[in-house]
């Protein structure tokens, strides 16, 4: 088992330190960034033995700081209170460029710059992804608990002003990406995808609730509308008491079960309806892969993580994902429940090794060739 220090810069290395136990009142850590002293106050998740700290503030965001950059640290015993949805959105409105307006919903602020009716599009699709991704789990037997803060999205209202607002956390990637969560400050971000030339036209009227539904009919929608689902039902996830953020979830769980809830139903006003259905821009995908899939490939999933960040295997460890979890949720449902229980369990930056991972799969799901000749034989058959 490895464990780190609190170094969650994107892209950084992660050096191996001890932890010890986090308190539960708050933390009011003066550090000095770029030339200025700044006051965070927010609960301590995580301390490294090294000093480090990884602190939650009120806000839902995570903080990591390194002692060089202390200026003064105290603490008591009072509680940390989530900020309201209004507090949040004043919070990052006075970051955003100017022209951002707020529209809510039950659970969500929907901050944006574009047409109030794509704002609401976007809330409707969330609270809808919301409730059944609630329902499924309870039904598989799974307690989660109610956002312990406001799920926040911000909507750019074109590509151009999101890659230079995300350019600062995803670097040249940006351009690659239409929307992501970010596990460090808990926002989804994404762009109006009826500003996105592919799919309008020079006539269309940008905004409209019938032109948001003319445009996500159109075949070339289905990868967008997928990624914009795909993205909040990881927010949903490490927010209902699922997963834990900077937890060592293996990302054939964390992302297979995004894209398992991010098939997208064009046909329905709100661009998603149902749970589960058979994923076709994946199973595709997975089918070409069986092809030449190598002998050890389940166990490559498994172990570790390196398939999914290498850009020649990510699309089929994309895929794999999306079957393994397919099969595993209808062939194997006491087994997959014990296993995301597990996973319920998983610690911030708590590492496991490779050999771990895999005793923890088999001593749930048993045997590894056995599983993978029945997942085989499962999948041929999905139509």
């Amino acid at each position: 088992m490895r464990v780190s220090t609190i170094r969650l810069l994107a892209g950084s290395a992660l050096i191996l330190a001890a932890l010890v136990s986090a308190s539960h009142g708050l933390e009011y850590v003066k550090v000095r960034q770029n030339d200025k002293e700044v006051t965070l106050q927010g609960k301590l998740v995580v301390q490294a033995d090294d000093g480090g700290l990884m602190l939650l503030t009120a806000d839902g965001q995570l903080h990591s700081m390194q002692p060089a950059d202390f200026v003064s640290r105290r603490s008591d015993d009072l509680p940390l209170v989530p900020l309201k949805q209004e507090q949040v959105a004043k919070e990052l409105l006075a970051t955003l460029p100017a022209g951002f307006e707020v529209h809510t919903t039950a659970r969500y602020v929907i901050l944006h710059n574009t047409s109030r009716a794509y704002a609401q599009w976007c809330g409707a699709l969330f609270e809808r992804l919301y409730a059944g991704f609630v329902n499924f789990w309870k039904n598989k037997g799974f307690t989660l608990h109610e956002p312990e803060f406001p799920l926040v999205c911000i909507v750019f209202a074109d590509q151009a002003s999101y890659e230079r607002w995300a350019k600062a956390e995803l670097g040249e990637a940006t351009r690659n990406v239409i929307a992501y969560y970010s596990l460090k400050t808990n926002l989804v971000t994404m762009y109006d995808l009826t500003g996105t030339e592919s799919l309008r036209r020079a006539n269309d009227r940008r905004g409209s609730a019938a032109q948001i539904n003319q445009m996500l009919a159109q075949p070339n929608a289905e990868k967008m509308v997928a990624t914009i689902v795909h993205e909040a039902t990881h927010q949903i996830a490490y927010n209902c008491g699922l997963q834990t953020r900077f937890a060592d979830i293996p990302l054939w769980v964390s992302e297979g079960i995004a894209v398992y809830f991010e098939a997208p139903d064009l046909s329905n006003s709100k661009g998603w309806r149902s749970i589960g259905e058979v994923n076709r821009l994946r199973i595709g995908d997975f089918r070409k892969y069986t092809m030449s899939r190598p002998s050890e490939s389940l166990k490559s999933l498994i172990v570790d993580d390196k398939r999914f960040r290498d850009p020649r295997q990510a699309v089929d460890a994309y895929a794999e994902a999306w079957a393994l979890n397919y099969f595993l949720i209808r062939q194997k449902p006491k087994e997959y429940k014990a296993y995301m229980q597990l996973m319920a369990t998983k610690q911030p930056l708590i590492w496991s090794e490779p050999a771990e991972r895999l005793k923890e799969f088999q001593d749930i799901f048993g045997d590894l060739s056995n599983l993978d000749a029945d997942f085989l034989k499962y999948m041929r058959k999905v139509r």
